[in-house]
């Protein structure tokens, strides 16, 4: 079986067109702004880059990082597509280590998900060393809610004329491991079947902001997703800034 996001860079924003990229960005944008964040960012676990993407629109120079080669890939295609000039360089943000330093770090949609407790404190590190002194440190996770109570042990599907998607969840102790299945369409009529897993981890927010303050974070607000109540949220945003 494929690793994460192998077969799935290719179709993740279409297969996500229904999560509100446009008013997540701007809460992105309001909230940098608010915060003086700077100029210079980097966005770790940029995926097929739609963030970096609206950012450098908005005139944030902006570095993409993601594990994923295929993602990084995608992400160049779809700058490019749109006239843009955006640095993508693969890192694993468990061990980030750029060697530049930057006015702030945005990581939205689950990047830190997929890092173990074990290797949260050392990630949350690499952080900070790839910060300036009063940098931004703006990540969410995916709740512990929401992977216990509605990810866990469940079946979801979206079944489009090209692509149908399949993913089968189970629940452990510390984690929800994900079976991933894409049926593309091929050139022929005929679908090709992809597999691939995706490993995503339960974070506790109370461990979690007790980790950003060991690794010398300053937690300046935690809230849930787009600023909402944290209670029951799918999402949970933790802003920060290093001592």
């Amino acid at each position: 079986m494929a690793q994460a996001y192998e077969h799935l860079s290719q179709w993740f924003e279409r297969l996500n067109d229904d999560c509100g990229y446009e008013q997540w960005s701007q809460y992105f944008l309001s909230g940098l702004a608010a915060l003086g964040a700077g100029s210079r960012g980097l966005e770790v676990g940029c995926g097929s880059g739609a963030f970096t993407r609206v950012l450098t629109k908005a005139g944030y120079v902006m570095t993409g990082a993601d594990l994923s080669v295929p993602m990084l890939s995608e992400a160049m295609r779809r700058a490019r597509e749109e006239g843009l000039s955006i640095r993508y360089v693969q890192a694993d943000a468990a061990k980030l280590n750029l060697g530049d330093k930057f006015d702030f770090l945005l990581s939205p949609n689950d990047c830190y998900n997929y890092i173990s407790q074990e290797k949260l404190l050392a990630a949350f590190r690499h952080a900070a060393a790839a910060l300036r002194k009063g940098g931004l440190f703006w990540f969410d996770l995916s709740s512990s809610y929401k992977l216990r109570e509605k990810i866990a042990d469940n079946i979801f599907a979206d079944d489009r004329d090209d692509v149908t998607y399949l993913c089968f969840t189970h629940l452990f102790s510390d984690r929800v491991e994900m079976d991933v299945t894409l049926f593309v369409r091929r050139t022929d009529s005929a679908f090709e079947r992809f597999d691939e897993q995706h490993v995503q981890y339960i974070h506790e927010t109370q461990d979690v902001v007790g980790k950003l303050e060991q690794a010398g974070f300053t937690v300046l607000r935690v809230e849930g997703h787009l600023g909402e109540e944290v209670a029951n949220s799918d999402r949970v945003n933790f802003i920060c800034r290093k001592a």
